[in-house]
């Protein structure tokens, strides 16, 4: 493997490591004792890249008794399918908490016209009112997205270098859950029942502390991904099998104005909105909870916590030329699905001329279309590859936003409004399938292939550094959408032009994918 694959690999073939892993001082051979030491602290791998960076051909062949010896900590036990699910379990509820301030956030506290008829108190001032350039809205959920991308690779170190007895994990996901569910309901517990300038500093605060909790569940979870899957197949797998979860729990999120609904003509729509997000929230509390209940993470991880600082794992983890192409795309796709997500309601209501109840109707339409491209994407990523199905659905989104755009204009009249909506929602089923599965997967191929060649398993920061990009372009994205909404407010013209920013933007993130080298990676994690 050439360098090109890693800044600081050398060829793996010929099991040379980097110079800054060289640290054995002695240059004859290891005896086989030695050799097996060093198994039980590093594992198998790191052992010989260890004895090849003294200067060795090869490893010594251990005897029978060392490498028995050595196995619990080399060969984990592989996750079997019921725990599969029940790690998929967390991934339901943590879904569900994301889809509710995702989706939700903008439309309840920058209501427009329709939703102020209906009911919707308007909490906070409206218009440009920070600087007369940004929404108060979009202000704050960009800064605390922002703020909130510092804090995910701490959080990632420090849960790479934890070692509770318990692993490295899931004592984070224990307690992380019931602080998370409680202020994501929060968020939208203004404390003045009208229009005041505390109901912003409140949400301020409740939105920051909202994503800083979700980054200390999120991050060691999605660490979970690589570690729990032993090779390609199985983290393809797992991820399958957290993007059906995903998709149920964004999808119960979607449901929400259906179920506030009921409880409108009994208590009015701002309480029955709060009803509704906190059942929600304890559904999600419950689910949050169960890997860390259900999962022994010791049984089945092989990793070990690393030695490098914050600032040194995150170093290390950019300075991966595949992962920054991959993110680069990665942030570009961000700006443009949270600008079309959080635009959709409004395209319902403003542009299709619907009742709000059908935007439940398209997200579930979507959700379902989706999920039976599911088990499609997963058999078609093992044989033509990630990559390629990755930059089919970044064409095939790039389509279905420019059509956004368009939603109740006069170039598509012929087509019936419900028709309109259910067009896109079809056509947005399928790169969302890809989208739910392969990143998550190409991460921790990433993350694997890095661990391969530098001898440190720093799986955290590679998630935490892809979700910093995450939210770093969902606060792109809030700018964007809370400004450009505000043009032709009356005729809905700033929603059509962030569907077109939103297509614009994914055809971009295309483009930089199209570098990634995933042969290279593969060929790392193959050897």
């Amino acid at each position: 493997m050439d360098e090109t694959q890693h800044d600081n690999t050398r060829n793996i073939s010929g099991g040379t490591e980097p110079a800054a892993q060289a640290a054995t001082p002695t240059g004859g051979r290891q005896s086989e004792q030695d050799a097996a030491n060093v198994r039980n602290v590093q594992g198998a791998q790191a052992a010989q890249d260890t004895a090849s960076a003294t200067g060795e051909t090869s490893l010594p062949v251990a005897s029978p008794g060392a490498a028995q010896t050595a196995s619990p900590a080399a060969a984990p036990e592989s996750l079997p399918g019921s725990k599969i699910r029940a790690f998929a379990i967390g991934q339901f509820g943590w879904a569900l908490l994301s889809g509710i301030i995702s989706n939700w956030l903008v439309y309840f506290y920058q209501p427009d016209a329709e939703t102020i008829r209906q009911g919707q108190t308007v909490f906070v001032p409206q218009g440009l009112a920070i600087l007369g350039i940004v929404t108060v809205v979009g202000g704050i959920t960009a800064f605390a997205r922002f703020f909130d991308a510092f804090v995910d690779p701490a959080v990632a170190s420090l849960s790479d270098r934890c070692r509770s007895p318990r692993g490295r994990r899931m004592p984070f996901l224990r307690l992380a859950a019931l602080p998370l569910a409680i202020i994501t309901v929060l968020v939208f517990w203004s404390p003045i029942n009208g229009t005041s300038w505390l109901n912003a500093a409140f949400l301020f605060v409740a939105v920051i502390a909202y994503y800083v909790a979700l980054t200390f569940y999120c991050t060691p979870y999605n660490a979970l991904i690589a570690e729990l899957g032993h090779n390609s197949k199985q983290q393809l797998t797992i991820s399958t099998a957290i993007s059906f979860t995903w998709v149920a729990g964004t999808a119960l999120a979607y449901v929400a104005p259906v179920i506030w609904g009921a409880f409108v003509p009994s208590m009015g729509r701002v309480p029955a909105i709060r009803l509704t997000f906190t059942l929600m929230a304890i559904v999600a509390f419950i689910c949050m909870l169960v890997p860390p209940l259900a999962i022994d993470e010791k049984r089945y991880v092989r990793s070990q916590p690393t030695s490098e600082s914050t600032l040194e794992s995150l170093k290390q983890t950019f300075g991966d030329v595949q992962f920054r192409r991959f993110v680069g795309s990665d942030v570009i796709y961000w700006v443009a699905i949270t600008t079309f997500q959080t635009g959709l309601p409004f395209f319902v209501t403003s542009l299709l001329k619907l009742p709000e109840s059908v935007t439940t109707v398209y997200f579930v339409l979507m959700t379902a279309v989706s999920v039976l491209f599911y088990m499609p994407v997963n058999m078609l990523a093992n044989r033509v590859g990630k990559k390629r199905l990755l930059l089919i659905a970044f064409v095939i989104f790039t389509v279905a936003f420019a059509f956004a755009g368009l939603l109740g204009s006069g170039v598509i009249s012929a087509i019936p409004p419900m028709v309109q909506g259910v067009l896109l929602s079809v056509v947005g089923a399928v790169p969302m399938a890809a989208f739910g599965i392969l990143p998550q997967a190409i991460v921790a191929n990433i993350a694997d292939a890095s661990a391969k060649t530098t001898g440190q398993d720093r799986q955290g920061m590679f998630y935490a550094a892809r979700t910093f990009a995450m939210k770093m372009g969902q606060s792109v994205a809030m700018l964007l959408f809370t400004g450009v909404s505000t043009i032709g407010a009356a005729a809905g013209t700033g929603y059509r032009v962030a569907a077109i920013c939103a297509a614009v933007l994914c055809a971009i993130g295309g483009f930089i994918f199209a570098f990634y080298d995933e042969h290279k990676v593969l060929a790392v994690l193959e050897s």
